[in-house]
């Protein structure tokens, strides 16, 4: 009798599978690329492995020295609305989560109803209610509890977790992001601070020559046009200086705005104070580009996507099959309220309830196919969110590289620029140089000389760009190891 009974059961479930919906061919297209087969170039790879570095700290810009840009980022990673923003988007995928895992836990409910009704004189209800009013009441406590035979909440609620990943590391894409916004922008305002001196001490020596100029005026030795084409050479200078402090407050609101603050904040953000070793950019980690894998929080949330969308397709595949869902109840049932609560007026039961797709239209094979194309779209966002990776930081090296050779250069041009204004100040205070030759060569100095400013502030955004690179100090979660059997396979 067991034999027949198990083989029965070997049956119906047999036939139970074979009326399931068809899922057709509906499977996923794209395939993950291999970071280690992409080909890191001559760049990354001779930077990661003369002199390696590690990989950057948490607090990647306190290599930059300054107290008041440390201040300025602690307190943006406090009070920034993009970062509170984010990490509430946290929140909301971890509470989708607990939506998912409610999915595959029993769900107990209690219940009342009194219903006072008219009972048909013809049906099961016996005398004296047959025909008449009566209360039917009922109080019962009821369980469901969904098998869940072939996973299709176990994936879903997988999928979910992998989702609340996505959403930690886009966070922590976020906060990388501020961080390097505050970082640049404080360059920018130590850049405008130097340029504003380079200017104000051109200013000073025109003005010292416009003196001389002067007095030459008086001794007859020059003209009123000698003395004309000075002057007009100064007040250009002056519009470059306010251009200079305008820029300065703008970036100062700017600041203040990262940090969630309002101008008045900014107005007492004072100079930079930028110090950074020439040579901190220009060095790698050894091991690239696998481990930017887990190091670059963008690379890292498109990797979760490509998990996360997986597990959809299994939990749409599992919705093909039937769903096997247990059901119980216990409680009081009864008509009027003399016997409702009496130990005979008790309920109670226990069953199975099965849903079988048979057929639907299409909507099970329609569901799957979205979802496929979802886990293809994840796969080629992720795809591309390395191979940009790959490139900010060969195009950073590169960058880094070129500054290193062009502040070489500059070097000698600004000690010829410099030689030669001193020369033409000297023959020109002494009378014997004319007064184009020095304006000519405080030209050629000014013009090195911002190009020095302006070198440096981009060596100082090259660090910050090569920590942006690089993810700052995030460290993803492990992801489990694929064999080649299962890799890509949903």
């Amino acid at each position: 009798m067991n034999r027949r009974i198990a083989y029965l059961g070997i049956a119906c479930m047999t036939a139970l599978l074979s009326a399931c919906a068809d899922m057709g061919n509906i499977k996923p297209q794209a395939q993950r690329m291999d970071a280690n087969a992409l080909g890191s170039g001559s760049v990354i790879s001779q930077s990661a492995a003369n002199d390696a570095a590690l990989w950057p700290q948490q607090q990647w810009w306190h290599a930059y020295g300054d107290a008041q840009l440390d201040a300025l980022i602690a307190t943006a990673l406090s009070d920034s609305p993009n970062l509170h923003i984010a990490e509430a988007r946290v929140r909301q995928a971890q509470s989708y989560a607990g939506l998912a895992e409610s999915a595959t836990l029993p769900n107990v409910s209690a219940s009342t109803s009194m219903t006072r009704q008219l009972f048909s004189a013809h049906d099961f209800i016996p005398p004296p209610e047959a025909g008449n009013y009566a209360w039917y009441n009922r109080v019962a406590v009821e369980a469901t509890y969904d098998l869940d035979l072939w996973g299709k909440h176990r994936q879903e609620l997988a999928a979910a977790l992998d989702e609340v990943k996505v959403s930690a590391a886009e966070s922590q894409m976020a906060r990388l992001a501020l961080e390097n916004n505050i970082v640049r922008s404080y360059v920018q305002l130590s850049l405008q601070y130097a340029l504003k001196d380079i200017v104000e001490d051109t200013l000073s020596h025109r003005e010292k020559g416009l003196q001389v100029m002067r007095k030459r005026l008086a001794a007859g030795l020059a003209t009123e046009m000698d003395v004309t084409q000075l002057e007009a050479a100064i007040p250009p200078l002056h519009i470059q200086i306010e251009q200079y402090d305008e820029a300065i407050i703008v970036l100062r609101n700017q600041l203040a705005a990262f940090t969630g603050k309002g101008p008045a904040e900014g107005e007492k953000i004072t100079r930079p104070t930028l110090a950074l070793d020439n040579n901190a950019w220009l060095r790698l980690p050894a091991v690239l580009p696998a481990d930017l894998i887990g190091r670059r929080p963008d690379v890292a949330a498109r990797r979760w996507g490509v998990e996360a969308a997986g597990k959809q397709i299994e939990a749409a595949k599992a919705a093909f099959y039937p769903d096997i869902n247990l059901m119980a109840f216990i409680g009081f049932q009864g008509i009027g309220f003399s016997n409702f609560l009496k130990g005979d007026s008790s309920i109670r039961g226990i069953g199975p309830a099965i849903s079988l797709p048979i057929f639907d239209g299409g909507r099970l094979r329609s569901n799957l196919g979205a979802h496929t194309a979802a886990y293809d779209i994840a796969v080629e966002s992720y795809n591309g969110t390395l191979i940009h990776a790959l490139e900010s930081v060969a195009n950073t090296l590169v960058v880094a590289q070129s500054l290193q050779q062009q502040k070489t250069l500059n070097d000698g041009a600004l000690v010829t620029a410099s030689k030669a204004r001193t020369l033409a100040s000297k023959g020109f205070a002494a009378g014997m140089t004319d007064f184009l030759v020095l304006l000519n060569s405080e030209v050629a100095l000014l013009t090195q000389e911002q190009q020095r400013a302006q070198i440096t502030a981009r060596m100082l955004e090259s660090h910050a760009a090569l920590m942006l690179a690089l993810g700052g100090g995030y460290q993803a979660e492990p992801q489990p190891e694929q064999t080649n059997s299962n890799k890509d396979k949903p």
